[in-house]
């Protein structure tokens, strides 16, 4: 097995690719035939494989998200750090905290359209860590 840390400095709530990032992990692996698990270890930025040939797509994603939670929700008790606290606790509820991607020949196996992708839900910067583990 192999592990590493990958620590991504967010510009504020936006979805950013680390595909590339994932897939020298991956080589640095040396695995040809496995799993790659991507951990995200944080309450308030989530993983997603989406498509990555078209910003339209990122664009329309937080929009929906936007409108589904909204920031400053009055049913929020939870606002310690702000108007986008909470939200963004539920944001990352209604996505993912992990991924587990297959590998073939030495590579995430990733569709022609597919990309892995970071989704800040607050709105300031944050460091952000996640765990990458390659069997």
């Amino acid at each position: 097995m192999h592990r590493e840390t990958l620590e991504i400095r967010t510009p504020g709530r936006r979805l950013i690719e680390i595909t590339s990032e994932i897939q020298a992990i991956v080589r640095r692996a040396g695995i040809e035939q496995g799993l790659c698990n991507v951990f995200i270890r944080h309450t308030s930025a989530s993983l997603l494989i989406t498509e990555n040939a078209d910003p339209d797509v990122l664009r329309d994603l937080e929009t929906w998200m936007s409108g589904a939670v909204r920031d400053g929700d009055p049913r929020f008790r939870h606002t310690a750090e702000g108007p986008d606290d909470m939200s963004a606790h539920v944001r990352s509820l209604l996505t993912e905290t992990s991924l587990t991607i297959p590998i073939a020949e030495g590579r995430p196996a990733l569709g022609t359209w597919q990309g892995i992708f970071l989704w800040e839900h607050r709105n300031n910067p944050h460091p952000r860590t996640l765990l990458i583990s390659v069997t």
